[in-house]
């Protein structure tokens, strides 16, 4: 897996910068209710996005959390005094404390199914009754654009899919969410060019090829004798869900008694 503290230098411009953060934003805010007062943005990385949701809505708070340190730095300079450090599995944040949690990119980076399973409960259990929580689900299968790129790493050592929609929402109904509705966007700038996926292979991108390994090496071979080594191709376009907490039943009227 990456480093994200070392990532975080690069993070923006080597992932569409804010055109990518702009349709991320948007399709996220279409799943989030009006009215949304408090939000969580859980895995906020840099903030690029985060402060594209503070900035769109008057009168919601939104607050950042990540677990890389650098992360955390960028994000605090963009939202300043509303980012926090945190583990994902065990959030500090009071039960029902929040109209909307959000994880873009976050669940696919899970090593475990169980954790997984525990990261959607603390979101859950933040989530005030009638709370949504978004996610984004299939993201690597998103970057399957169908290129000759695709073509070569099709026969790669495969990865577990820890954000397999269909396990997803099996997690969010454990929780007792449900599903309340779905969005799409594009990777705006994420677009592989053979150059680019060599570089990513050669710094861990890919969980399955070492960087420095044999097997590695002999897929940069193969992604280097492509043509058009600097052209990208096109964008993955990225899926998001949405689960609702359902309101707590209204008390029933007491009984007068005579």
């Amino acid at each position: 897996m990456l480093d994200y503290d070392k990532e975080a230098e690069r993070y923006d411009a080597a992932r569409g910068g804010e055109p990518r953060a702009a349709a991320a934003a948007q399709a996220v805010l279409g799943l989030v209710p009006r009215g949304t007062r408090g939000l969580l943005d859980l895995a906020c990385g840099t903030g690029i996005v985060t402060r594209r949701l503070a900035a769109a809505r008057d009168g919601m708070r939104v607050t950042g959390a990540d677990l890389a340190s650098e992360m955390v730095r960028r994000a605090a300079a963009r939202l300043p005094g509303a980012v926090v450090r945190a583990d994902s599995r065990r959030l500090p944040f009071a039960d029902g404390a929040f109209d909307a949690v959000t994880s873009v990119w976050l669940l696919h980076l899970i090593d475990s199914a169980g954790d997984v399973g525990r990261i959607v409960g603390e979101c859950a259990r933040v989530l005030r009754p009638g709370g949504v929580y978004v996610t984004t689900v299939d993201k690597g299968p998103a970057h399957n654009v169908g290129s000759d790129i695709d073509a070569v790493l099709a026969d790669r050592p495969p990865s577990p899919v820890r954000d397999g929609a269909a396990a997803v929402e099996a997690h969010a109904r454990a929780q007792g969410l449900v599903p309340a509705g779905q969005a799409r966007f594009t990777g705006v700038g994420q677009g592989r060019s053979p150059r680019r996926t060599i570089a990513d292979l050669r710094r861990g991108w890919f969980v399955t090829l070492p960087p420095g390994s044999p097997l590695a090496e002999e897929f940069a071979a193969r992604l280097a004798a492509l043509p058009d080594q600097d052209r990208p191709r096109p964008d993955p376009v990225f899926t998001l869900r949405a689960f609702r907490k359902p309101p707590e039943p209204a008390a029933l009227p007491a009984q007068r008694t005579r």
